[in-house]
């Protein structure tokens, strides 16, 4: 049935401006998560789900929690929002990790933002291991990482994007990347102080990007490995070492320690020698399996 007073005929019809494209949806979400120390075990605190980030907190054997993020919308494109923050109570231990690899489609306009939050409170041991992301061409992603730990907290954390599913043939002409670290540390005295800040851009062609020797050395997968603990600097050549046994099939690999850090960055051809890399690497440092959905 036409509106009153609009076209009626087929002419009419052929003839009248094109209605406004329809508003696509957006993927909303916001997840929480906090442990605690109690009774010589870790335990939740705090849980909170909105919109389509969801926790799962999988059974373990071995008392240590692990805390699944999930983003039931199935991957992220251009407007989309989604806010995670991990905090781990002072003494806690446990795991945060994604259920799969995040995938960000390709997109009509803007980035899809991801914001990252993790506190780690006094004596607490820290482990932030998301799954890869992977860049489909033309997409976008904003993302950020914060990092608030107290001085004598341990944390290991990961980051890994790989640039389209190179087992399936695919390649990424054109994507925007901008993805940003930033790792404050307490001091006994109170006062928080930045000593990490890592800021990461990609804009336009990625194959032409990171060919040259100085970018990428035409890596299709890379990742960040950063540990941050009292002894850190100590376990520089342990980390070196596994880095050199288990990196044989990546283009490139390098570490570096300073300010109670240890950071190691990760060049591959393709995500399953990145992934291969990472498990190896993280397994023997951390000493501590990865959580299963890695394997799943």
């Amino acid at each position: 049935m036409n509106a009153p007073g609009g076209p009626t005929t087929p002419d009419e019809i052929a003839a009248a401006p094109p209605s406004p494209s329809p508003r696509l949806q957006r993927a909303r979400g916001a997840a929480v998560v906090t442990f605690k120390h109690r009774d010589g075990t870790t335990r939740l605190d705090r849980l909170f789900q909105d919109g389509c980030c969801k926790i799962r907190l999988p059974r373990v054997h071995d008392g240590e929690p692990v805390a699944v993020l999930l983003n039931t919308a199935g991957g992220v494109t251009g407007g989309d929002r989604l806010s995670y923050e991990v905090g781990w109570g002072d003494g806690a231990c446990a795991t945060a990790t994604t259920q799969a690899a995040e995938r960000i489609y390709r997109r009509s306009e803007g980035l899809g933002r991801i914001e990252n939050t993790l506190t780690v409170g006094a004596g607490a041991r820290a482990l932030w291991l998301p799954q890869e992301t992977i860049v489909f061409d033309r997409a976008g992603l904003d993302r950020s990482l914060d990092i608030d730990l107290a001085h004598d907290a341990a944390l290991t954390a990961v980051e890994s994007v790989v640039l389209g599913r190179t087992a399936m043939g695919e390649s990424v002409r054109e994507a925007t990347i901008l993805d940003r670290w930033r790792l404050r540390r307490t001091g006994p005295d109170g006062k928080s102080r930045l000593v990490y800040a890592d800021n990461f851009r990609l804009v336009g062609d990625s194959r032409d990007i990171l060919k040259g020797a100085a970018t990428g050395r035409g890596a299709a997968a890379y990742a960040t490995l950063v540990h941050a603990a009292p002894d850190a600097e100590g376990r520089l050549d342990e980390l070196r070492a596994l880095v050199e046994t288990a990196g044989n099939t990546l283009l490139d690999a390098g570490t570096t320690a300073f300010d109670g850090l240890l950071v190691a960055r990760f060049l591959a051809t393709d995500g399953r020698a990145l992934r291969d890399c990472l498990i190896s690497v993280l397994e023997n440092f951390s000493g501590k399996t990865v959580p299963r959905v890695w394997h799943c």
